[in-house]
């Protein structure tokens, strides 16, 4: 059995987040155009013609769409992706298989279905996470070919290659810049440009309360499942703005947190960064981390607004890669409420609160971490599938399994490993395989299901992988940037000369308060009498009056009153 967040690696990175893709076609994308989804690819603002509706009209609410994805040549594949169709009333009007001419371990399934667009929608994205490429068609967006034979448009996920397929025997390669461009932004995945839109992140959620998997310890136990299904409903019904509803933890509950909590206790001393040993005696204090009490989200959310200006809200179960790093692009962490299951109080195959409160919660308390945590948010946000997954990766490495040195020693720092046993103490072993941190070759390393990860990465502070990230950030291929404005809590894109010149407008205030105020408290007074201007100008003109040319060291003697009046003036004239 495998300690507490052993499991945290790609199988959670598949569900929480990391099923990769979550723009659903019905949202509109950054430049105000139609959403094409490159992984779904189907989307187009003319529709071609309709092969389940002779008159061409909509099929939004229904009608025939084909998904063709390729499994692995195993045993059992085939009938648990097809299940999927059955849970979702998807009715199978034809089906045919292949071997794939991509991978010769794979086979390509060809799936002709009835069904409506919701439908439809929700069956691709649990296809998405048991399958290797799914290449399909909208409802609304069915193709035809030069000789009116029905055909449609599919994506192979790995090349980025786009295919019309007229029959499920034959691809043919589509030259559709207007799909593949990076540069135009009607083919940039949705994000939210607001804070209240991730409640739209909030409820695509992939799997979630009593749809445990069979090897889940809580599986057999009916009890525990009507408990998850509860947690769901709390986490479906919140909105941005409202309080987080308080939960009445069971005696059982409370005593699994409690046996979590004491034996973690014992190792952070010795394990845990000092940004994590300086906030956990606060969280004891303000929010109520004990071992016979479980936190409240709504005190935990609270205490962290205050810290670093991140929040947490609930969510039912895993999200997709770019709805939960697009909430920390937002300083807002997507927080589960329920705990694991009793029977083995040290392991867990799914992140809990116990690995929510415990492992991330006090580091996300500190400024430096949280701005860290943010910017990898902020580069995920109209990034392509590739990048996602790279920043996810990073994310996993750093933020769930980082190391850090300190008085030149190793300290935790990711989630992971701060909520687990026995990788802890492994992480900080002889034992452990530890690299430095870089993202160039970081992004590129496996994430393991079932054992210890083979490789864990560190880095001299938090403000240095800041620093890497942000070096690496600069390689995402996005046809514009991003800015958080924190006043309004959304996100503005800068795309041309005067978005960009609109963000200089509100810094320049900030700036020109940060000039002064360096005048202010510099010990020295200003000789000069040339105009400052602001930008990068001023920082430079701050740096050159604290220099030897232009200032000079009041006399003792000199009285404070007139040592006011000429810093007052000084600040006039600057």
């Amino acid at each position: 059995m495998q300690p507490a967040m052993m499991m945290f690696s790609s199988k959670y990175w598949a569900r929480r987040g990391f099923s990769l893709d979550s723009a659903l076609p019905e949202e509109r994308p950054a430049g105000g155009g139609l959403s094409l989804n490159r992984s779904s690819s189907g989307k187009n603002e003319e529709k071609k013609g309709n092969k389940g509706n002779g008159k061409g009209e909509s099929v939004s609410e229904g009608g025939k769409t084909a998904v063709v994805f390729s499994l692995k040549n195993e045993v059992g594949g085939l009938v648990k992706a097809l299940r999927l169709f059955q849970e979702k009333h998807v009715s199978m009007v034809h089906i045919e298989s292949r071997k794939s001419k991509r991978r010769n371990s794979e086979v390509e399934i060809f799936v002709d279905c009835d069904c409506s667009k919701k439908e439809f929608n929700e069956l691709i994205q649990l296809l998405k996470f048991q399958t290797n490429i799914v290449s399909l068609n909208p409802p609304e967006n069915i193709w035809t070919d030069e000789e009116g034979k029905a055909a449609f448009v599919s994506l192979d996920l790995d090349t980025d290659k786009c295919f019309a397929q007229v029959s499920p025997q034959s691809y043919a390669p589509v030259h559709s810049t207007h799909i593949l461009s990076s540069t135009d932004l009607d083919c940039v995945p949705w994000f939210p440009r607001k804070i209240s839109e991730l409640d739209k992140c909030s409820q695509r959620v992939l799997m979630y309360g009593s749809e445990l998997d069979a090897d889940h310890p809580g599986f057999k136990d009916n009890v525990y499942r009507q408990r998850r299904k509860y947690f769901v409903d709390v986490a479906m019904s919140y909105k941005y703005g409202q309080p987080i509803p308080r939960v009445e933890y069971t005696a059982e509950e409370i005593k699994t947190w409690g046996v979590v909590f004491r034996e973690l206790s014992k190792l952070y001393p010795t394990h845990a960064c000092r940004e994590y040993l300086k906030n956990f005696p606060l969280l004891t204090k303000y929010c109520g981390y004990r071992e016979d009490n479980v936190p409240q989200l709504e005190d935990v959310s609270v205490f962290l607004k205050e810290r670093s200006g991140f929040t947490v809200r609930p969510v039912a179960g895993y999200l997709s890669p770019r709805d939960f790093l697009a909430g920390l692009a937002y300083r807002v962490f997507h927080c589960t409420q329920y705990i694991r299951h009793g029977s083995d109080p040290l392991y867990t195959p799914e992140p809990d609160t116990c690995h929510e409160l415990l492992g991330h919660v006090p580091l996300l308390a500190d400024p430096k971490f949280a701005q860290f945590s943010q910017e990898i948010g902020l580069a995920s946000l109209g990034a392509s599938d590739e990048d996602v997954q790279k920043l996810a990766t990073c994310y996993f490495f750093t933020i769930e399994f980082g190391l850090c040195k300190q008085e030149g020693q190793l300290r935790a720092y990711g989630a992971g490993l701060l909520s687990s046993i026995g990788e802890l103490k492994h992480a900080l072993s002889d034992k452990a395989n530890v690299k430095t941190f870089d993202p160039k070759t970081t992004c590129l390393q496996e994430c393991l299901i079932t054992t210890f990860q083979e490789a864990y990465f560190v880095s001299e502070s938090f403000e240095e992988a800041k620093e890497k990230m942000r070096d690496f950030a600069k390689s995402i291929n996005r046809p514009f940037s991003v800015y958080f404005n924190p006043y309004t809590q959304s996100i503005e894109i800068l795309k041309d000369t005067r978005s960009i010149e609109n963000v200089v407008q509100d810094l320049r205030s900030d700036l020109n308060t940060l000039f002064h105020t360096s005048l202010l408290k510099s010990p020295f007074r200003c000789t000069k009498r040339s105009p400052c201007t602001f930008g990068e100008e001023a920082v430079k003109k701050v740096q050159d009056c604290e220099g030897e040319t232009g200032l000079q060291e009041p006399s003792e003697a000199e009285p404070s009153q007139r040592k006011r009046q000429h810093q007052l003036k000084s600040r006039r004239e600057h």
